[in-house]
């Protein structure tokens, strides 16, 4: 899994979130689909993102309370 591909897919969907602020929430199992790879490697990708500190990961206050993702 190439990480710097991931984290440019995941970028587009923020910035391209009609959200404010902007943020997205993420299928790993339809990101598994769209790189052919299984899910489980998605997560420890996008968990290594996260503690490189180039997504920033939060939970949403009110319903549905899905895990986020924006840029710092």
């Amino acid at each position: 899994m190439e990480q710097a591909e991931l984290f440019e897919r995941i970028k587009n969907m923020i910035i391209s979130s009609t959200k404010e602020p902007k943020y997205t929430a993420l299928s790993t199992v339809k990101l598994a689909d769209l790189f052919d790879t299984d899910p489980r490697e998605i997560e420890r990708v996008i968990g290594e993102l996260v503690e490189k500190g180039k997504l920033k990961k939060s939970k949403l206050e009110e319903p549905p309370h899905a895990e986020i993702y924006s840029l710092p």
